[in-house]
């Protein structure tokens, strides 16, 4: 394909390239795979908006390059009339859904690269996605028209946006522990080379929140993947026990997001 006639100037020189775009996922996003032939880089393109996310995954990407855990590095960040452009480095390999006929490795390496990042100093981190924080910002999405209802988990099927902000609003679970999350750690955001971990991506939710605000995603992506037969496994690999009510909270949550 080519290039989308509304490339800024600031980006022409990658209009020769070998484009792909990507549609796996559930982001408004546009994302482009561009080879350029001496190298390959990515492109994401979101429309301007004050709850656009890739200002946020800017600093979020410049910050985990100082951290050690691989991700894309920032290229460049463009502006225009009426959408924000990311470029970016390429992350070697490919999503952890080229692994769903593999499940047992798959899971393995899922719950090493959340360990991995689990594992960060969540005092070094400058990015609050606690409850109070990130409540805030789903009920800023209910209210600027930005949820998708039709793409609802089935336990929230038919219900409307603010019904569930007003569920996850009156059933946040105890405070736990705290650590530095991913924040939409689904397989499709997961990338592995040779069956190790290579790198995160869509990293505009990271921040320091209850650790299964990325478990209860990872379990639920594994169903979803894998199967339910799975999950025991995953969780066995990153250390952790079953959680039902954290489970049912976050993924209720990441409906407003």
């Amino acid at each position: 394909m080519s290039a989308p006639p509304d490339l800024p100037i600031e980006l022409q020189q990658l209009s020769g390239g070998d484009w792909t775009e990507f549609t796996i996922g559930e982001s408004d996003a546009a994302v482009w795979r561009i080879n350029l032939g001496s190298s390959v880089v990515f492109l994401k393109a979101e429309r301007r908006h004050p709850l656009s996310e890739i200002p946020a995954e800017v600093s979020r990407l410049q910050w985990l390059a100082e951290t050690g855990i691989p991700a894309p590095k920032v290229i460049d960040c463009v502006p225009s009339a009426d959408r924000y452009w990311l470029l970016m480095t390429a992350v070697p390999g490919s999503d952890l859904t080229h692994m769903a006929d593999r499940p047992a490795e798959l899971c393995r390496v899922y719950a090493s690269s959340l360990r991995r990042l689990h594992a960060l100093e969540v005092s070094a981190c400058p990015f609050d996605h606690r409850l109070d924080r990130r409540l805030a910002d789903a009920a800023a999405n209910v209210a600027a028209g930005r949820i998708r209802e039709d793409q609802f988990d089935e336990e929230r099927h038919g219900w409307t946006a603010s019904e569930v902000l007003a569920w996850v609003q009156t059933h946040q679970p105890p405070l736990g522990n705290l650590v530095v999350t991913h924040g939409d750690a689904c397989v499709p955001n997961i990338i592995a080379r040779d069956e190790r971990f290579s790198g995160f991506v869509d990293c505009a939710r990271l921040g320091v929140a209850d650790p299964w605000q990325d478990l209860a995603l990872a379990c639920r992506s594994l169903i979803r993947n894998c199967g339910q037969e799975h999950v025991q496994g995953f969780l066995d690999a990153y250390g952790t026990a079953w959680d039902e009510e954290r489970y049912r909270y976050f993924g209720a949550l990441d409906n407003l997001f």
